[in-house]
């Protein structure tokens, strides 16, 4: 199953142009099997989030990008937002007693350098990356986003390998054309969150660069 774990939508996302059943549309007709809807900070109320699915005949999965101080994650497993999830201490104990999963957004934000052909800057960049305590608390890493450049998915692909952890993809889309860019493939079937949060767990899964025919693990 095709599903982009990274979408947003207007009002709950000030800053996105999309509208729910226009992103489900757009989903439908780029081939995916389901979206994630992760807004800023903001959670879907799991009716609303029912009801839109049914509508369109698509699975549509509530999540939410957290806002943190070590910076963006996208948390599964949890629906309401409670003071102290913007310390990632704080965001890991609460998704755990849920028993749900925290998966890295875009890594190379604040963290890659300026200058990427530089080699040195890169590897020091890199090894500054890997003492971040966020990543002590995710179960993946975001290493395909749909705005990401060659160069900031590249350098979170490396994150991924010198981590040790699995790489998902997501468009974080906000505009009708950004539906599609990529997505995370999965091995098994999923029906619902808690399939997802168990899927994301095991690990059954891989990113997909829909804009080219390579797999991202040949960028």
């Amino acid at each position: 199953m095709l599903i982009d774990l990274h979408t947003h939508t207007f009002p709950l996302s000030d800053d996105s142009f999309l509208k729910p059943d226009e992103l489900v549309e757009q989903a439908k007709a780029a081939g995916l099997d389901g979206i994630c809807l992760t807004e800023h900070d903001f959670f879907w109320e799991p009716a609303n989030a029912r009801e839109l699915a049914r509508r369109h005949s698509f699975l549509v999965i509530p999540g939410v990008e957290v806002n943190t101080e070590d910076g963006h994650m996208l948390v599964f497993g949890i629906d309401r937002y409670v003071y102290g999830m913007h310390r990632m201490r704080d965001l890991s104990t609460l998704v755990e007693q849920a028993g749900g999963v925290i998966v890295a957004a875009h890594p190379y934000r604040r963290l890659m350098p300026f200058y990427p052909a530089d080699d040195e800057l890169w590897s020091l960049a890199l090894e500054r990356a890997l003492v971040s305590p966020a990543f002590r608390h995710v179960c993946a890493l975001e290493a395909i986003n749909g705005h990401g450049s060659q160069h900031e998915n590249l350098f979170s692909w490396q994150l991924c390998a010198r981590l040790g952890l699995p790489g998902v993809a997501g468009s974080d889309a906000h505009h009708a054309r950004e539906v599609g860019t990529c997505a995370t493939r999965f091995q098994h079937p999923i029906a619902h969150v808690g399939d997802l949060v168990r899927e994301l767990k095991a690990g059954r899964f891989n990113a997909v660069n829909l804009r080219a025919k390579a797999e991202p693990e040949d960028l």
